[in-house]
């Protein structure tokens, strides 16, 4: 890291810093996510104009023989990550059981990374960041959508007594490939005819998107002694 910067040098850092931050923003705004093209170029700018200003910086302090303390300049691009993982935890929420907007949160802290290198002046460095992070937002997501991973359902079952056991419930989903846990279970003796609901939690491998339920659902419905089925992913 240079002692002197020039207009010229900086100039570079803020326009790279300024590019890469529009073009990670530019991929999660394309997608309809969250920290789009002002956000994102507006955290990678900030980082780059803080580490300008520790660089700038490093020349003007230094130990004079009446001093105490000598001031370390890198503690400012230090607030700074500090500072974005507020931001970064901001971004996450959490739905039910499932977690939304990590990507967001890592890709904000790329930026800022990014935006410190290119401002340190490291530009070979956080060009290879840009490139691996477009990569991984842009090209990943195919490989991601693929990965078959553990799908999660409920099934809702309300029958009388001649509906089908528990037992034969879980062969039926086990010959579909899912696991289920033991079944919640409501009786109503005051209704006519008799019913019992049994509530199913179950779980099966496949790819995001892709439900194998409707084909167990169906034929448990037509099962005799079942009043109604309902599925919910």
């Amino acid at each position: 890291m240079p002692d002197f910067l020039d207009w010229q040098d900086v100039a570079v850092r803020l326009g790279l810093a300024s590019l890469a931050g529009a073009l990670l923003g530019l991929n999660r705004t394309e997608r309809d996510k969250p920290a789009g093209l002002r956000t994102s170029l507006l955290v990678c700018l900030a980082a780059a104009v803080a580490m300008i200003q520790a660089n700038l910086l490093l020349a003007t302090f230094g130990k004079r023989p009446d001093s105490y303390a000598i001031m370390d300049t890198l503690r400012l691009p230090l607030g700074v990550l500090t500072g974005i993982g507020f931001i970064g935890a901001g971004a996450i929420v959490r739905r039910g059981g499932t977690v939304e907007g990590v990507t967001t949160a890592a890709m904000l802290w790329l930026a800022t990374i990014i935006g410190l290198s290119l401002g340190g002046g490291q530009i070979g460095l956080g060009l290879a960041g840009l490139g691996i992070g477009l990569f991984a937002l842009s090209c990943l997501n195919w490989v991601e959508a693929r990965v078959p991973r553990d799908q999660h359902g409920t099934l809702v079952i309300t029958m009388s007594d001649e509906g089908p056991t528990d037992d034969a419930i879980r062969v039926e989903l086990l010959a579909a490939g899912c696991r289920a846990e033991n079944p919640r279970i409501a009786i109503r003796s005051d209704s006519l005819p008799p019913h019992r609901t049994t509530e199913w939690k179950v779980c099966w491998r496949g790819r995001p998107g892709k439900s194998i339920a409707p084909a167990f659902v169906d034929r448990l419905a037509v099962s005799p002694g079942v009043l109604s089925v309902s599925w919910e992913c």
